[in-house]
């Protein structure tokens, strides 16, 4: 039977030393990203679009913040309610050094910097985010607690999970539905589509849904969504569930990455591409002029 730590659990001390108890922990960001020997949703990706080389040098090497994050990781703060402070910093550009100092100590504090524009966009959005009919429901702070860390251990390989949940609904009766949120540039449902795509979604359902069933926290008819908001005005909100086929997809792929997680674990070898000589063509255009030109 699965032991589950009490949500508000407290993580393992600075340094973590590897999680081997399945559970919900409360941890902040930083400290669920060093568990660098559970494997997440956006690990198996890697591992399965890039190579377990590529994996391991993310994993061994600290991803500094990006720029591109910040408007993402904001909002994420304000529709959450838990996450960094944001920061505005009083400077339309940041190309003097009184701007540059500002921004650089924001971020060693580990807050968001923010420029004024993009601080009001941020609190412009949360605020569009509550007037949505299912989305304010959705993310009700009287309902349910924002960014636990799941931890369990995946029955075939032993290999342990991770996942951190955006949003974990309070128990009730009735199908549990467990929302995540995602800023985009267009929230209209055939682009999802290509996020679906592109960002792995699927794969992420099946994680989330995963740690979910093995923990105990939600039966096999609970609901994942993924709530979709643009990051210009008007900031249209759209909820999508990913179908089934997509679902044993993201679940086909998330198998594979886990049985290759665990032969590198256990051999330490982590390859890249291939350890074979790999014959390449010419790209199919380029084979069908150059024949028809000089064969």
């Amino acid at each position: 039977m699965t032991t589950v730590a009490p949500a508000g659990a407290q993580a393992p001390a600075a340094g973590p030393a590897p999680i081997t108890e399945p559970g919900i922990y409360d941890m902040d960001n930083e400290t669920y990203h060093s568990h660098r020997y559970a494997l997440s949703s956006s690990g198996a990706r890697t591992i399965i679009e890039s190579s377990p080389a590529h994996f391991r040098y993310e994993q061994d090497h600290t991803q500094p913040a990006k720029k591109v994050w910040d408007i993402g990781n904001a909002a994420h703060k304000l529709v959450l309610g838990n996450g960094p402070t944001l920061r505005k910093i009083e400077h339309e550009t940041w190309n003097t050094n009184v701007a540059k100092a500002a921004v650089l100590k924001a971020r060693e504090a580990g807050e968001v910097p923010l420029k004024p524009a993009d601080y009001q966009l941020v609190h412009d959005m949360a605020d569009a985010l509550r007037r949505h009919p299912v989305a304010s429901l959705l993310f009700d702070p009287e309902h349910g607690t924002p960014e636990r860390s799941l931890f369990w251990r995946d029955a075939p390989t032993g290999v342990m999970r991770r996942a951190r949940l955006d949003w974990l609904p309070n128990p009730r009766s009735g199908r549990l539905i467990i929302p995540d949120y995602k800023t985009c540039r267009s929230a209209h449902p055939e682009k999802l589509r290509k996020a679906i795509e592109e960002f792995g979604y699927h794969q992420q359902d099946d994680t989330y849904r995963s740690a979910c069933h093995a923990l105990d926290i939600a039966g096999p008819d609970a609901a994942f969504v993924f709530v979709c908001q643009e990051k210009t005005a008007p900031y249209v909100i759209t909820v999508i569930e990913v179908n089934a086929t997509a679902r044993r997809i993201g679940a086909a792929r998330n198998r594979r990455a886990l049985e290759t997680f665990a032969r590198c674990t256990a051999t330490g070898y982590w390859p890249g591409y291939s350890d074979d000589v790999v014959p390449v063509a010419l790209p199919g255009w380029a084979e069908t002029r150059d024949t028809l030109e000089y064969l």
